[in-house]
């Protein structure tokens, strides 16, 4: 797919190749919430990088309109946007499905995380009454490169579970032999558990 940005053409997800990605649109631009999700993204840039992850955003409106508005930002929030911004005329949008019921060319409030393979693992839907949540979106990210690095998964809450604390679910196994196996590891004390189905362990 290629968008047209506030740094010039680019081609998704060839762009970020080998990075994972964070897509988030807009309803518009100049809108109050927007503009606190943009700063709080910005002031969060630095975590998604150490995450090898890159971040871009999308509104049905101009380049033109993209660029003020990021002048706007450093102008009176003295922040500066390093990111891009796609300036769609809402076919982007149409493709991904985030067009608000209703609502004209106005975009829902999502969020694709994007992996390393260019593979969709999360997406996100906000009301427009509802700012995102960066910290838990920066959650997510580590959580699956976390699950992918280690075949494990996340409890709920992660890394402050009120059963688990900060260890990670082992995934459960779908043979007898190896359930034996795990009941055998969870005797040894190898790993913790209160069944073969539900074991955990610190990473």
């Amino acid at each position: 797919m290629n968008v047209q940005t506030t740094q010039g053409m680019m081609k998704l997800p060839d762009a970020f190749k080998d990075k994972w990605f964070i897509l988030f649109s807009h309803p518009s631009d100049f809108t109050p919430v927007c503009t606190t999700e943009f700063v709080s993204f910005q002031k969060n840039y630095e975590k998604f990088k150490k995450l090898n992850c890159e971040l871009i955003g999308l509104s049905v409106d101009q380049v033109f309109s993209h660029i003020k508005w990021i002048e706007w930002i450093k102008e009176n929030l003295d922040v500066g946007i390093e990111f891009p911004i796609i300036a769609d005329t809402g076919a982007v949008a149409s493709s991904l499905g985030i067009i608000h019921p209703g609502k004209g060319t106005t975009t829902v409030r999502s969020v694709f995380i994007v992996d390393n393979n260019g593979k969709i693992r999360t997406i996100l839907h906000y009301p427009q009454e509802m700012g995102r949540n960066i910290e838990e979106i920066l959650r997510i990210v580590e959580g699956l490169q976390t699950g992918d690095k280690n075949k494990v998964a996340m409890p709920a809450n992660w890394p402050e579970n009120e059963i688990v604390s900060d260890e990670v679910i082992i995934p459960p196994i779908p043979t007898m032999d190896a359930i034996k196996e795990r009941n055998k590891q969870r005797e040894s004390g190898e790993i913790s558990g209160y069944d073969w189905w539900f074991c955990h362990k610190k990473l």
